[in-house]
């Protein structure tokens, strides 16, 4: 018979370590966190669930990547001016 996971999928958890996360994916045996400050992480849930605990925040937005503007494109997108 299957367990439930402890988490589910989106769930906020804090920790004493790696501060606040979102659940990414849980089962019997793993679970992976994208914590705000450290990237995405895979642990072991037995070992890490004595110090993980749920959070109340509301998920945080997803960051878009900043772009960067060469100086092709800058000069293509300003407008010529006559002297």
């Amino acid at each position: 018979m299957a367990t439930k996971p402890a988490f589910a999928t989106g769930a906020q958890v804090e920790h004493t370590k790696f501060g606040l996360g979102s659940v990414m994916s849980c089962n019997e045996e793993h679970i992976v966190v994208k914590w705000d400050d450290h990237g995405e992480k895979k642990f072991v849930l037995s070992i890490i669930l004595p110090n993980l605990k749920k959070s109340d925040r509301q998920p945080p937005a997803e960051k878009r990547r900043a772009t960067r503007t060469t100086k092709k494109k800058v000069a293509a997108a300003a407008p010529a001016t006559e002297e």
